[in-house]
């Protein structure tokens, strides 16, 4: 019911909508993700995109990849405009330093999103000298668990020195990321107090949604209880102020809207947010596996695409169906991301709901 929130959180989520639409209209490219490998080092058990170590599908060339950003650059102010490569993992790659240092001079921002296996000193001396601007490591829990989730017996140990070695790099934007499972759920409070300890300031969590390996795995989906419980953390542990903690862009979230995340919940998919995929298919977020895509890189003028084959991104009246047909909350909610839309249309998940139940 539409009186589980408050009339000021209400107005707010009224201005949230008005400045969205607006944002619609203009659609500034803001975060353009390129899936530069699905070559991974890790086998983890939530992976989208089912990446291995070795694979069928090549590397896109680096040449191929930049072609685009000369194409891209004469339409935005590159300075605004952050590229953020990833993969599977992008230090599976020799050339991303050689990719990065060509973006610092065509003026793009750009950071990686790792693993942190393969990131050693000398790697991420070589990485800062390329002008990397941001970094984003995974850490999906405490030692037992992170590794159960990554497949790997060194992962914990190598990822939380790549954390403790990019704690000290006093130029650098960087984060950790964690997927709570049922798991790690579990260990929040200890791991907060870990993350501090080793001088994480940043902290995003996610919760995992059932697609890739993730689909038929029921250990890595909260229970309603649980999810509630997840909020309620977040929203205490702001309240502290000992780190930043902000929920992921995932859904609506009712009465937690303002409470768990610096921003009313908006999917960014297609209205600035824009990706490039290992086989050159033009997608908006990365986390969209579904049949999306709207056009290639070696068919189609990216910019061309960008301006004028998003409009299911952009206009999301074809997502009020089924469960959202007669939601009180679909003004604000705009049917969830589109991440949680299978090739069908159809709604994997609503946080909404796993919060009422």
């Amino acid at each position: 019911m539409i009186s589980e929130i408050t009339l000021k959180k209400l107005l707010a989520l009224e201005i949230a909508r008005k400045i969205r639409h607006n944002k619609i209209k203009l659609h500034p490219l803001r975060q353009l993700f390129w899936e530069c490998t699905l070559r991974c080092n890790l086998y983890c058990r939530h992976c989208g995109s089912d990446c291995k170590k070795t694979t069928y599908q090549k590397d896109m060339p680096l040449a191929d990849f930049l072609t685009v950003i000369d194409s891209i650059s004469p339409h935005v102010t590159p300075s605004e405009v952050c590229i953020i490569i990833t993969g599977g993992e992008p230090l599976m790659r020799a050339d991303i330093e050689e990719c990065g240092l060509a973006l610092y001079h065509k003026g793009f921002p750009w950071g990686i999103v790792t693993n942190g296996l393969y990131l050693s000193r000398k790697r991420l001396d070589s990485l800062l000298a390329s002008g990397m601007h941001s970094i984003t490591i995974s850490l999906d829990g405490l030692e037992k668990e992170h590794n159960w989730m990554r497949g790997h017996r060194e992962s914990f140990i190598r990822a939380t020195e790549a954390i403790k070695m990019i704690a000290s790099e006093k130029d650098l934007n960087w984060d950790v990321v964690t997927c709570i499972n049922r798991k790690n759920y579990k260990d929040l409070e200890e791991l907060k107090n870990y993350l501090i300890s080793i001088g994480v300031r940043n902290w995003r969590i996610f919760t995992v949604f059932p697609v890739g390996r993730a689909a038929e795995d029921p250990e890595l989906q909260l229970t309603n209880q649980e999810y509630t419980g997840l909020m309620e953390f977040i929203k205490l542990s702001r309240k502290e102020g000992r780190i930043k903690i902000n929920y992921a862009c995932e859904g609506f979230l009712g009465k937690y809207e303002g409470e768990v995340r610096d921003n009313f919940y908006s999917c960014g998919a297609g209205v600035s947010v824009a990706s490039i995929l290992i086989d050159g298919s033009i997608s908006a977020c990365p986390s969209i596996r579904s049949n999306f895509y709207q056009g290639n890189i070696y068919r189609d003028n990216f910019m061309e695409i960008w301006n004028n084959r998003f409009e299911n991104f952009r206009n999301r009246e074809w997502m009020k169906k089924d469960k959202c047909a007669k939601c009180n909350y679909f003004r604000y909610c705009e049917g969830n991301g589109m991440h949680l839309r299978n090739n069908e249309g159809k709604l994997l998940i609503c946080h909404y709901n796993k919060l009422r139940d």
